[in-house]
């Protein structure tokens, strides 16, 4: 829990609405590395995220990079939460944290029985407009000025690709695993091919449905990007290949209801995504393949690490057939696609 009175006192020093009013709060959600709690003091209404006290101490530069992100958003066309204040100061909670405008909406990932609510549920035409409202998100996303939004340090975007087998199979190292069929010819594979194009950009890193908002109600409207920890100046491509990876290619078949955490049925196709994405971002997509390689292989890597260190968690425990199974379609890819880039 967060101590109300410490936090009420470094309120007291900002040019926020409340100031003197009691604070009230609510825990919203968490896990290892953040939680985050609805604020409420007056009119003033928002979110505080801040690493646990057992996450370790790179979450509070974490939080800051988070932070960083959100507050050059504003105004730009991003759907984001509005940057209110952060705090570095460990003498008010023990943790850097900050206060983000609270969004009014919903989120994929607390569906009841995988079903999207109401009208979305029933209506096929406004549920198309889910998927179309989250590939929007990240065209936009890569769109933004990351120089002049003063990013320019965020990340290495210079030999973006260049590292990526190299930093993640000494990733893959470290954690000590089991043998993953196809590690080595997707690893291969990547090697010897590159992009069309790489043009740098504010890239999300885990950008899906999962880290989305919504606004209530049709026609689909994205509320918020959210959850930025991954963030960076990288390629952007890379965050619409994470998205579309496992993509049902027909989304009328049986299987698009069972492809992801969330039902696709009826959604639009990857191809229609596809051109989508590249019309809002001014990206070329004729590469597709060489990205969608690269997040399979780089996914089974990350997921990995939680499968290893699982013990009598279900939940990871469940990523060790999913990790052999992404890491088997990356080299099947690999070994069928005609991309030669």
């Amino acid at each position: 829990m967060i101590d109300i009175e410490r936090l009420a006192t470094w309120l007291d020093g900002l040019d926020l609405p409340g100031k003197g009013e009691p604070v009230e709060h609510a825990f919203v959600s968490g896990g290892t590395q953040n939680e985050i709690y609805e604020i409420r003091r007056g009119p003033l209404h928002c979110a505080l995220r801040i690493p646990p006290p057992t996450a370790p101490a790179s979450r509070d530069q974490g939080i800051h990079r988070e932070w960083r992100i959100i507050e050059a958003l504003a105004g730009t066309d991003v759907p984001h939460t509005p940057a209110v204040a952060v705090c570095t100061d460990m003498s008010v909670l023990g943790r850097t944290f900050y206060l983000m405008g609270f969004v009014d909406g919903w989120s994929p990932m607390n569906l009841q029985d995988r079903k999207w609510p109401e009208p979305f549920a029933s209506d096929p035409a406004a549920r198309r407009g889910l998927a179309e409202q989250l590939t929007d998100g990240i065209a936009l996303l890569s769109k933004v000025d990351w120089r002049a939004r003063g990013l320019a340090d965020l990340g290495r975007p210079d030999g973006f690709h260049e590292r990526q087998v190299d930093r993640w199979t000494a990733f893959l190292e470290r954690v000590k695993g089991r043998l993953i069929p196809g590690l080595d010819e997707a690893s291969a594979w990547l090697r010897a091919h590159k992009p069309l194009d790489y043009v740098p950009g504010l890239m999300h890193g885990d950008y899906q449905f999962a880290n989305v908002m919504f606004r209530d109600g049709a026609p689909a409207r994205l509320a918020a990007i959210v959850d930025w920890e991954m963030g960076t100046v990288g390629d952007p491509k890379l965050d619409l290949a994470w998205m579309l990876h496992t993509w049902p290619e027909d989304t009328s078949a049986p299987e698009a209801a069972t492809a992801g955490y969330v039902d696709l049925t009826g959604m639009p196709s990857r191809d229609e995504l596809l051109a989508r994405y590249a019309r809002t971002s001014g990206r070329q997509v004729d590469d597709f393949a060489y990205y969608c390689v690269l997040a399979k292989w780089k996914l089974a890597i990350v997921l990995e690490q939680g499968f290893q260190r699982a013990g009598d968690d279900p939940k990871l425990q469940a990523y060790g057939p999913l990790i052999l199974k992404l890491m088997r379609e990356a080299a099947d890819l690999a070994e069928t696609t005609g991309y030669r880039g």
